[in-house]
């Protein structure tokens, strides 16, 4: 068999090999969260999210709003050395960030079984 026939034949095999691949991966909603602070923003993300009477006060004030504390759930960093101790049958988590005018923020938030609570908005 020439050269030519088999490298078309490898051809065929390769564009047949990844539709079946594009086709079992396009349907699925996968993450790769292999770091402790991906899978702690991750799980705070994906749980309904409250907000503590003392938080609603502190967005009241306008220097931070809802869109910064979405971003910092994304982006930020959580401080384990402070973090997952247990709190109100939960536990606390203390994750750094920045709002969109780039202040630095803290928020203190509890995360339960079944929902995450913002407990606290620090200004650094």
């Amino acid at each position: 068999m020439k050269f030519v026939h088999r490298f078309a034949y490898y051809l065929i095999g390769l564009v047949i090999g990844c539709f079946f691949v594009a086709l079992v991966f396009s349907g699925k909603d996968t993450r790769c969260n292999y770091f402790p602070n991906a899978r702690v923003l991750n799980n705070l993300r994906t749980k309904p999210f409250h907000y503590s009477e003392k938080a609603v006060q502190i967005l009241n004030e306008k220097w931070v709003d809802t869109a910064d504390i979405k971003n910092t759930l994304k982006f930020g960093d959580v401080d384990f050395d402070n973090s997952n101790v247990p709190f109100n049958k939960g536990k606390l988590y203390i994750i750094e960030g920045k709002t969109l005018k780039n202040q630095e923020i803290i928020l203190k938030i509890t995360n339960y079984e079944n929902k995450a609570v913002l407990e606290e908005i620090i200004k650094k």
